[in-house]
């Protein structure tokens, strides 16, 4: 299930991130890349655990905190504190798959990744290339969304950066391990969520076929969560 979440991040805080990272010390992104990756992958990265890094990242996680589509899309338990990349001058990450266990360096601190995500932040039109490829059960999607949107999918499908060929594509990227573990019934959980919500504008919170839906829907996530 591809989600992509619109205005994640508003123009002001896009600029606030970028401020924030565009004058840091940046590093080859194979810091972070397991074996496989590192074949694939030419980029740059924002190292971890420095200030312009921490600060960044905990504007994304608020974001994240704020919005209801991606609460209901990816019914959260961990977040992997955000990364961030850059590619330019032809650079690339070529097919891969995610690793299925994440971990913080420097800490205990780890996920596994059920879902992946990609925060945009460069305008589209500032840059040619660096779409971001994803294959699926209907063939691949390519995605490049406009600064402060993101894009949430399953991190065990392959995918890919394309090079990028004019200007600089600069993004945040990272990891979430859902309540729920199975991608087919979070996406029973997102839509049934959905209708719910479309019922309420029409009936009302208090309506009996509502309030019996929203049953039903607490009891499925009852039954599948791992919290």
């Amino acid at each position: 299930m591809l989600i992509a979440i619109p205005d994640l991040l508003s123009g002001d805080e896009v600029a606030r991130v970028r401020a924030l990272i565009d004058g840091a010390e940046w590093v080859d992104g194979n810091v972070t890349s397991g074996a496989q990756s590192a074949l694939a992958k030419k980029n740059e990265q924002l190292p971890e655990g420095t200030p312009a890094h921490r600060e960044a990242g905990a504007a994304i996680l608020d974001a994240l905190s704020r919005s209801p589509l991606f609460v209901a899309a990816a019914l959260p338990l961990k977040v992997f504190p955000p990364l961030f990349n850059r590619y330019a001058g032809g650079q690339q990450f070529g097919t891969h798959v995610d690793n299925a266990v994440r971990i913080q360096r420097g800490s205990d601190f780890r996920i596994r990744s059920d879902l992946s995500m990609t925060v945009f932040l460069e305008d589209p039109a500032a840059y040619d290339g660096g779409e971001l490829t994803i294959e699926g059960q209907f063939g691949a999607q390519t995605v490049k969304l406009p600064a402060g949107d993101a894009i949430l999918y399953p991190s065990s499908s392959l995918h890919r950066v394309e090079p990028v060929t004019r200007g600089r594509r600069v993004a945040s990227f990272f990891w979430i391990q859902s309540m729920v573990r199975d991608d087919g019934a979070r996406r029973i959980l997102f839509e049934m969520d959905g209708a719910v919500q479309r019922l309420v504008g029409q009936l009302g919170n208090d309506d009996r076929s509502v309030i019996e839906l929203t049953g039903v829907y607490h009891n499925l996530l009852r039954k599948w969560a791992d919290a």
